[in-house]
Formats: structure tokens, C-alpha cells, sequence
């Protein structure tokens, strides 16, 4: 019996422009957990374009994931990028450098203001870069099927002689059927006689809604890997491609090693995430999602505290590591074991404790079971009175959306957490925020009688954070 061939399925769920709009910053690392459990040869992120912001996402998501490899296009007009996307991947267990270019004629034209001679000589120049640093190299040819056939063949061929071990044909527009795209990809392996050196991989646009039709026909024609994605209707299904390999590969002899057991479980659980991301402003835990396990105790070191410290995404000074150290000894000594929620708390009560820009705070919030929460909110910045009206879900999404309003400003909120601090009717509720800012993490905490005003409390204090560093810079 002859062997089957393997093909792998390479995840884009992150490079869909909506899914990256909606998802969180932890939204974004708890997907790509869940897409390595299936079993994917790869997962594609989007190229970094604010180095504080996606330099430190792809860091996370390379910590987080334990076996496919950590996909990142570097630019072909900054050549400075390709090491600053290497440093960024230096600890993903498996990482590959991409170079995305369009080759269609227009879009070299239009994007880029190069000719094909130019083109060809910077993704040469661009690749023999990149495997200076790795042997993971994959060149995609961006709008393929628009592209001159002569050309096409010659840009191919200069990607792989300068050292791509990887080869990607997109159909960007999505303009193929199954027959076009079969005999697209048999006429190129014809013609480029060096692809049969590669592996050779295939992306769809699903805009004619044939693109898991072609990826099909991609894999009979020869193709290694598909890209696919677990949420998003622009681009092969995941779900729907590993399926017809399960069911039809065997027949084309081949097989894919996506875990079918864990498929339906999984897609529906990052379709849950992508649905409820753009929705969802407030998001309640009882623990750091994977991290619960970690606990500190009075026998941890200084740099035990500040690994445990940067695990949960903070990048604070020598200064609030002192104050976080200080305190973390003082509540070691009273208790046996701290969480990582309760470090989360010593750091937002420690770290970075400023003057309020945003002060004198007042609000208005009416809510009830047959209307919506409405929040009214009226604070000082500075010396000038600014007001916000707003609604949401709850209470506490009503508060969170009017205190926008009134800042003028949208905040990434990464966690919020509430928790009883004393018991009988006049608990006091403690809560603390985490709201990012270009790539950082900043903390609120805030304790009352009254759960919502311990939000707004937690909030302020994290967003007069955010503002005295940017008027300090």
C-alpha cells in the first residue's frame, strides 16, 4: 500500500482584518491556544506594523504556543524588519520569516511603486536576509492569479533559488473555480521547475464562495498546505477542508493530521471568541485563563516575582518592581500561598501610583429589567469639566462606555475582576481593571460598598496612569 502524503494545514484566523479589529490582545493569545491543540502546521500573524503593540503579541503568542510554527511576514520596504520580526519570534518553539508581496501588476504598481525588474531584485535581496537568521523561509505571491504567467514564473524561481523553502500561490481576489485553480498549479510546477524543491502552499479568497472547492483541487494538483481559518468568511474554512480530507484524501492519496476528535469542539469555541469579541466590552474570570496554576510564596525570589510579573503581560520599571517586591514580601509573610490574581492586585495598588489628571468623579447610572443601563459620568480633567452619556450591556459596561465619551479616548480593557473583600450587607467590593495601551498594560484598583463604583474607581485609577505617562513623556 502505498504511503499517503501529508498535508498541512497552516491557521489565518489572525490576518482577517475584522477578527484582528474585535479580538482582544488576550482574545488573540487564547485563540492561537486553542488553534495548536488541533494540531496545525502553522499559525499566521499579521506583520508588525507598531513594533510596542505586535512585537509584544507575537512574543506572547510565541510563549503560548507549545507546537506549530509562528508565522510573521517582514516588509520588503524596510529592511530593518526582518531582524526586528526575528527578535520578536526568537522564543517561539518553531518560527518561519514570510515575505508577502503582490505580483499581479497593479498592485506591484500601486502598493509598492515598483517595477517587475525592481520586484524581483528586492524579494531576492529580502529573502537572502531572512535566512541569514533562519531556514524557515516562506515567499507569498500575493495575487497570483492576476499576475503575468512569464513573470510569475521568473519571481518563483528567484525566491527559491535565494533560499525560500516555502512557497505560497494566492488567489487573493478569489477569482478561480476548482477547474481554473487545478490547472493554475499544474501549469506552474510545469514551468517552475524549482517548486518541486519547496513546499508549496495554497490561499483562497472565498469571495466567489469556492475557495474550499479550490484548495480541494489545490491538493490534487500537488499543493502541501492549505491556509485556512478557524473563523472568518474570506478564506478556506478550516473546519469545512479538514473534513474533506478526512473523508476524500485517502482516495487522492492523502491525509491531513488535524485532529478531527477536537475539531468541532474547537472551531466552535474560536467562533464563540471571534462572535462575542465585537460585542463584548466586560469580561469576567475567576482566574488569568491558563495561568491559574502558578503560585508564588514567601520562599520566591526577586526574579521569580518578575517572570511571574511579565507572565501576566506588565512591563513596569525598577522602581514599581521595588514597590511590587516590597509588598509582595509584606502579604508573603501573612500568607502561605499568593495567585497570580492577587499579584494582579498588588501591582495595581503598587505600581505606578500618580496625581489624577482625571478627578472628582460623579455618575448617574439607571438601569433596570426592562430598559438598558444608561450611564451618565462627570468628572474633571485638570481644571476643565467633561461629561459622558453612554449605554451597554450592564451597569458596569454603561460606566466603562460613558467614561470614553467623556475622555474622548477608547481603552483596550484586557480584565476585570471583582471580588468581596468583607462579608454582611455592607461588603466592600474590590475590583481591579487592566486596560492596555500601546502594548502596555496599566492596572486600577478600586474598593467600595457599591460593586459598580469600585469599577469606575478600579478604571479611573488605571486610565490617570495612562495619562500621566504620556504627559510625562
Amino acid at each position: 500500500m502505498n504511503q499517503l502524503e501529508e498535508i498541512r494545514i497552516s491557521d489565518c484566523t489572525l490576518i482577517d482584518r475584522v477578527n484582528q479589529a474585535q479580538l482582544s490582545f488576550r482574545e488573540k493569545i487564547e485563540l492561537c491556544r486553542l488553534i495548536d491543540k488541533l494540531g496545525v502546521s502553522s499559525i499566521n500573524l499579521s506583520e508588525i506594523c507598531q513594533p510596542k503593540v505586535d512585537a509584544l503579541l507575537i512574543k506572547s503568542i510565541s510563549s503560548a504556543v507549545t507546537h506549530a510554527t509562528i508565522a510573521v511576514p517582514v516588509s520588503l520596504t524596510r529592511p530593518e524588519s526582518v531582524q526586528q520580526t526575528w527578535d520578536a519570534l526568537r522564543n517561539a518553539k518553531s518560527a518561519r520569516l514570510q515575505l508577502l508581496c503582490p505580483v499581479s501588476s497593479v498592485q506591484m504598481e500601486y502598493l509598492l511603486h515598483l517595477k517587475p525588474a525592481a520586484m524581483i531584485e528586492a524579494v531576492k535581496k529580502t529573502i537572502s536576509a531572512c535566512t541569514r537568521l533562519t531556514d524557515q523561509v516562506e515567499f507569498i505571491a500575493g495575487d497570483a492569479t492576476r499576475s503575468d504567467p512569464a513573470f510569475l514564473c521568473s519571481i518563483l524561481s528567484a525566491a527559491v533559488e535565494s533560499g525560500a523553502r516555502y512557497v505560497t500561490l494566492s488567489d487573493s481576489a478569489g477569482i478561480l473555480t476548482s477547474v481554473e485553480t487545478s490547472s493554475f498549479i499544474s501549469d506552474l510546477r510545469r514551468d517552475v521547475p524549482e517548486l518541486s524543491e519547496v513546499n508549496l502552499g495554497f490561499f483562497s479568497s472565498n469571495a466567489l464562495s469556492l475557495a474550499d472547492a479550490c484548495a480541494y483541487a489545490a491538493v490534487q494538483a500537488g499543493v502541501h498546505e492549505i491556509k485556512a481559518a478557524s473563523h472568518g468568511g474570506n478564506a478556506v474554512s478550516l473546519a469545512n477542508i479538514v473534513r474533506l480530507l478526512a473523508v476524500k484524501g485517502q482516495s487522492i492519496g492523502v491525509q491531513c493530521s488535524v485532529s478531527t476528535e477536537q475539531l468541532k469542539r474547537v472551531t466552535n469555541q474560536v467562533e464563540m471568541i471571534c462572535r462575542s469579541a465585537g460585542n463584548k466590552n466586560v469580561s469576567f474570570r475567576d482566574d488569568l485563563a491558563g495561568e491559574s496554576d502558578l503560585v508564588l510564596n514567601s520562599h520566591d525570589s526577586f526574579e521569580t516575582l518578575i517572570h511571574a510579573i511579565e507572565t501576566l503581560g506588565y512591563d513596569l520599571g525598577a522602581e514599581d518592581q521595588q514597590r511590587v517586591w516590597k509588598c509582595f514580601r509584606q502579604t508573603a509573610e501573612r500568607k502561605e500561598r499568593i495567585t497570580l490574581r492577587e499579584l494582579d492586585g498588588i501591582i495595581a495598588a503598587e505600581a505606578m501610583q500618580v496625581p489624577p489628571t482625571y478627578h472628582n468623579v460623579r455618575y448617574v447610572i439607571t438601569t433596570g429589567n426592562e430598559i438598558g443601563a444608561m450611564s451618565r459620568m462627570r468628572m474633571m480633567f485638570h481644571d476643565d469639566e467633561i461629561e459622558g452619556i453612554a449605554a451597554g450591556d450592564g451597569a458596569i459596561d454603561a460606566a466603562f462606555n460613558s467614561i470614553e465619551k467623556a475622555t474622548g479616548r477608547h481603552f483596550e480593557l484586557d480584565d476585570f475582576q471583582i471580588q468581596a473583600v468583607s462579608e454582611g450587607r455592607e461588603a466592600m467590593a474590590e475590583t481591579v481593571v487592566r486596560l492596555r495601551w500601546e502594548g502596555k498594560l496599566y492596572s486600577g484598583r478600586g474598593i467600595s460598598t457599591d460593586t459598580v463604583g469600585a469599577g469606575i474607581l478600579a478604571y479611573m485609577n488605571a486610565v490617570n496612569k495612562i495619562i500621566y505617562e504620556e504627559e510625562e513623556a
